[in-house]
């Protein structure tokens, strides 16, 4: 039992990793210019040689960018929060009792990393100026989209899991 419980511990902690890796780091979109420019826009800023704040990202056009940046802080948020509440179920919850309350905060920040990369996917073009249209994903999208089923399949083994001696 203690090696399952430290997989979990484990892979709960790697898709927080992932998580704060993919809402933080500077890689949603990257865009590759003639010579060594490159470009990276994430969720708060567009760097080449400089960085600066997302063009439009105050616009009522670019309000999709302010869901998504919302979304990953609130399923980051979540992710740490559930992790917290497993560690203090597993002392306080009696044997043979489920840890729902861990999972159902953790299926929510699946819920919100979904939601978040999912918009990014379908209107990434409308917080983007022309510039910038003609780039390809980063790798802080592909680790978006890999921590929502790490965070998905980390809930659900917590609501299979029951505490044994």
């Amino acid at each position: 039992m203690l090696i399952v419980l430290a997989f979990i511990i484990l892979f709960h902690l790697t898709g927080a990793i992932l998580l704060f890796v993919s809402t933080i780091h500077n890689a949603w979109w990257v865009v590759s210019k003639a010579g060594p420019d490159v470009v990276y826009s994430d969720l708060w800023l567009s760097c080449n040689a400089t960085c600066y704040p997302v063009e439009n990202s105050h616009t009522a056009a670019a309000s999709y960018l302010q869901v998504i940046q919302a979304a990953m802080i609130l399923g980051t948020i979540l992710c740490c929060v559930s992790f917290f509440v497993f560690i203090l179920q597993l002392f306080r919850l009696k044997q043979g009792e489920r840890f729902i309350f861990t999972a159902v905060i953790q299926l929510l920040a699946s819920l919100c990393v979904m939601v978040a990369a999912s918009i990014y996917t379908a209107q990434k073009d409308s917080f983007h100026v022309a510039s910038l249209r003609e780039g390809t994903y980063g790798s802080s999208y592909i680790l978006a989209w890999i921590s929502f089923p790490m965070t998905l399949i980390s809930g659900f083994m917590y609501l299979v899991l029951r505490k044994r001696k």
